[in-house]
């Protein structure tokens, strides 16, 4: 192959002298038409030379490789721990922070964020860059059940007319106090050996709000993926919240199901792996984080804030239903706890 390119090669520099050659004589006898008509020849000339370059080669130009960012499945540069994602590099819903994921992780954990990691409720903490630190009663009028998401993306626009900046968002967001323990966890995961968990965060809250939290924290790089409704400012200054996907699960808002998300990233990492966890865990404390936790298998461990939603419905179910609710169940007031029973997992 290399020799036969190598004479075509040869044939088109003896094509191109000849056409050369050919076209000089062209050019003297038309020299009469003026200047134009040299450069028209011999850029044609050497435009025909390098086609056929191009052709016989194969038709390939080495290039610098290049990391393409594709929505939905964006692979972004890993970040090692301690260290944070270059700002406006996360995706729309879907946020990570390794190009491919170690295969070798032994176990899955998932957390929630408002009221799981920091102890409000970050759409609630929004409010206090609005005048007054209040919304107007039309605006709070505007609430449907179960469309809680088109109804904070009133509240950002509303929030954009009245001056508040992206500084102000963010600047409230990394004041948010983190759940008691839940530093000591964030940290006991850090120091973990490198196989044993991969961190994913999933939350009805937004992109920007949870990423301005981690990154004040110093946390963002401890999770892998973090699934949320993506929100990113527009050139007018305004916070432009959408929903994460659509579903037909009857237990949760029409923006996000977390048991739809759940299920399918550790179908697809256990396709990835070729081989399941040895155990999931999760860490929330809503309704919606319910939601997931009733897809857990028996190995599985929930952990619900205890007292909350998510752990009063699971003390419902299993009242109710016997033996319907299969993961262990390991409430928590404080974070703290979590990371005992996480030790005794890890060495078993």
């Amino acid at each position: 192959m290399a020799h036969h390119k190598r004479s075509s090669l040869c044939s088109s520099v003896v094509f191109f002298c000849v056409t050369l050659t050919a076209t000089c004589f062209i050019m003297i006898l038309f020299s009469s038409y003026g200047l134009c008509i040299y450069e028209f020849a011999l850029l044609f000339v050497v435009r025909i030379f390098f086609l056929k370059i191009i052709i016989i080669t194969g038709g390939h130009l080495e290039q610098t490789p290049r990391r393409l960012i594709l929505t939905h499945d964006t692979q972004l540069p890993y970040t090692p721990l301690g260290e944070e994602e270059p700002p406006g590099s996360r995706t729309r819903g879907e946020s990570r922070m390794a190009s491919r994921i170690s295969p070798d992780k032994r176990f899955l954990i998932f957390f929630d964020f408002d009221e799981t990691i920091v102890d409000e409720t970050s759409d609630d903490v929004v409010v206090q860059t609005a005048p007054g630190q209040h919304l107007p009663a039309w605006l709070k009028d505007t609430y449907q059940p179960g469309r809680y998401n088109e109804y904070m993306q009133r509240v950002l626009a509303y929030l954009a007319e009245q001056g508040v900046t992206e500084s102000d968002i963010r600047g409230v967001m990394e004041k948010l106090p983190a759940t008691p323990g839940m530093l000591a966890l964030l940290q006991f995961l850090r120091n973990r050996p490198p196989q044993d968990f991969e961190v994913v965060l999933v939350s009805d809250a937004n992109t920007f709000f949870i990423e301005s939290w981690l990154r004040r924290a110093g946390a963002r790089s401890l999770f892998h993926r973090i699934f949320s409704n993506p929100a990113t400012f527009n050139r007018d200054g305004r916070l432009v919240l959408k929903p994460f996907h659509a579903h037909d699960c009857p237990r949760c808002p029409e923006n996000m199901c977390k048991q739809a998300v759940v299920r399918e990233y550790v179908t697809r990492r256990t396709q990835e792996r070729g081989r399941p966890y040895q155990r999931v865990f999760y860490v929330g404390d809503g309704a919606n984080d319910f939601c997931p936790a009733i897809a857990m298998g028996p190995r599985d461990v929930a952990f619900p804030r205890r007292d909350f939603p998510m752990h009063r419905l699971i003390t419902e179910t299993h009242e109710a239903m016997p033996g319907e609710f299969k993961a262990v169940t390991v409430p928590w007031a404080s974070a703290e706890e979590v990371v005992q029973r996480l030790r005794k997992l890890v060495a078993e």
